[in-house]
């Protein structure tokens, strides 16, 4: 099926964000000539095209023309040339701007852009890269209904996505999503070493942790148990997971989630008054 009424998406910045974008896109039905994509370096744009026969260019100026949507995938530090780059084109066709940088504010991306450009922050994690990405979104007042559904089905091509009602809240959904799979990472990296430490070998260890990260994530996906209650029936009254869970608590994981939580939220604050 294809995506709404097949808008024409392009691309500044063809990095591996862009590209999972891209192929998402293509995946879900959306015509690969209605996509393009400009990036200085030859080999990302080769990169694209080996995804789908998609239009590129290394002027962002070109990739925008027709386009109904763009897509800033750039890093923070290039993006006010990219926007200045762009700006009188996206002014001339109303088109919808979305940022996936981290720490840009609308008010920034405004400013380069134009005061009456329509403008979507998105914080996408990593494993959209996977198809399996969760995504925040925020709207500038200027975003027609249209635009927002462009985007929301853009971003759903590579997982959920969901709308916060205020700019600041995306901060939270870097604190939550945005950064969550390192603590995920980090919780897999603790129990392999553990598993080796009571005896396992390394690639046994390491397997069984991550497919039990993968199970338990489908188990709390999959179904609308709540978690709690997930948690209870595989802990047994006096037996083994009821020991670990005591001593998680007894440890004060819950709070040392919250303060990891909080100082990620923090940072992501201070990045946003450092880029402007």
């Amino acid at each position: 099926m294809e995506l709404l009424d097949t808008p024409h998406v392009a691309f500044i910045g063809a990095g591996n964000m862009a590209s999972s974008i891209i192929g998402g896109l293509v995946k879900s039905g959306h015509r690969a000539s209605r996509i393009s994509a400009s990036d200085p370096y030859p080999p990302s744009l080769e990169k694209l095209q080996a995804i789908a026969p998609i239009a590129v260019s290394d002027s962002n100026a070109e990739a925008v023309k027709g386009a109904d949507v763009i897509i800033l995938a750039v890093k923070p530090q290039v993006m006010a040339q990219a926007c200045e780059s762009i700006a009188e084109s996206i002014q001339a066709s109303g088109a919808v701007a979305i940022s996936i940088a981290a720490g840009i504010t609308l008010e920034s991306l405004q400013r380069r852009l134009g005061s009456s450009t329509p403008v979507i922050r998105a914080m996408p994690n990593t494993p959209a890269l996977l198809g399996c990405g969760a995504s925040g979104l925020f709207a500038s007042e200027q975003v027609s209904p249209r635009q927002k559904a462009y985007a929301e089905s853009i971003l759903r091509a590579v997982g959920i996505s969901s709308w916060v009602e205020t700019e600041a809240e995306l901060d939270a959904i870097t604190a939550l999503s945005g950064s969550g799979p390192a603590y995920f990472f980090i919780f897999i990296e603790s129990m392999i070493k553990v598993g080796i430490e009571l005896g396992l070998d390394k690639e046994t260890a390491s397997a069984m942790a991550k497919q039990t990260a993968l199970g338990a994530s489908r188990m709390a996906i999959e179904n609308d148990i709540d978690l709690g209650e997930l948690r209870r029936r595989v802990t047994s009254p006096g037996g083994t997971t009821e020991r670990a869970v005591a001593s998680f608590e007894q440890n004060g994981l819950e709070a040392v989630v919250r303060e990891a939580m909080l100082a990620c939220a923090d940072r992501a604050k201070e990045i946003s008054r450092e880029m402007g």
